[in-house]
């Protein structure tokens, strides 16, 4: 394994994939889960390499079954969390620290993230409040998600951030028009989430019609589909085009599509990591094919261009659900 510095944090490396934990919460959204699966994902990973594993506050369980699983291992692992939109300020931060602590089952948290932007908060408070957090050594880090140019401009003017964490995959490249750039020259590393764009670039799905209904609500698909937040037309018949490009790609290279699109995003400048979600071990080691393929500038240039017509209908938005967006 290959890892990678953490941003601008040269003494955090990380597996250039990550493990997702939010599946472990099960429930309504991901459905049946059980912790036993969950936490041979965990120790798998670990067996194989992979020592990056981010989790959430607002996913409900999921940081106590991973605390479960990195029990006796801890050392081996970098944690990732997210604290909630709605405790940035000071005392509240505070409290969800130590409410992760104890759910993780550690003393520290390797990087502590603002899940989303909380436009009512001085970013100034927040950041005093992680910095405090970190002089008193309960976080190593500190990063954000779902910041674009506005937010992680004043972010980089006001903190020590050293990572953002956005949405990017050969079916959603929003954020190389002005995120990625941003990130690249300053030093902040991007964790990638949805690097398989909810399955669609997995190649099991022949038409929008076939993608679950939670998963047919981002902005590629029509607002007609349930559970869709955007009120925009989608560009349904775009985006399975571009599928359709990228699976003869993969075949050409006689490779499965979901190893070639996480080549394809893992060698990417800029990005640090892909968070990918697994429920078992099997799973785990369903991903691993594709650190070790390596794609030729021609075949990465053929991959991005089979994806152009998608990201131009996309826009400027960054985000994937909702209108208008949530990211600035």
């Amino acid at each position: 394994m290959q890892y990678r510095a953490l941003g601008r944090r040269d003494d955090i490396q990380v597996s250039p994939i990550a493990l997702g934990c939010w599946p472990f919460s099960g429930g309504d959204f991901w459905g049946k889960q059980e912790d036993d699966d969950s936490i041979a994902a965990v120790n798998t990973a670990l067996d194989e390499g992979i020592n990056f594993f981010d989790t959430a506050e607002g996913y409900h369980r999921s940081e106590e079954v991973l605390g479960r699983g990195l029990k006796g291992r801890r050392d081996e692992a970098v944690i990732a969390t997210k604290v909630s939109a709605g405790n940035l300020a000071t005392e509240a931060l505070r409290e969800a620290c130590e409410r992760s602590l104890r759910a993780l089952q550690t003393d520290y948290i390797d990087l502590y993230q603002i899940h989303w932007p909380n436009w009512e908060v001085p970013l100034a408070e927040t950041v005093g409040a992680l910095e405090a957090l970190q002089d008193a050594g309960k976080i190593r880090s500190y990063g954000v998600c779902n910041f674009a140019q506005q937010d992680l401009t004043e972010m980089i003017a006001t903190g020590r951030c050293v990572s953002d964490q956005m949405p990017y995959n050969l079916a959603w490249r929003v954020i190389e028009r002005a995120v990625l750039p941003l990130c690249h020259d300053n030093g902040i590393g991007v964790i990638c989430y949805s690097p398989l764009a909810q399955g669609v670039l997995t190649g099991r799905y022949a038409s929008a019609d076939e993608v679950p209904e939670g998963l047919a609500r981002t902005r590629h698909y029509s607002s007609e589909r349930k559970f869709s937040q955007h009120g925009e037309p989608g560009l349904e018949e775009e985006l399975f085009a571009a599928v359709g490009e990228i699976r003869m790609i993969a075949d050409g290279l006689g490779k499965p599509m979901a190893t070639v699109c996480l080549a394809w995003a893992r060698q990417q400048a800029g990005v640090t990591s892909l968070l990918v979600g697994a429920r078992n071990a099997d799973e785990v080691r369903r991903n691993l094919p594709s650190l070790a393929l390596t794609l030729d500038e021609e075949v990465l240039k053929q991959l991005s261009s089979a994806t152009e017509a998608v990201k131009a209908s996309l826009g400027d938005n960054l985000d994937m659900w909702q209108v208008p967006a949530r990211m600035r």
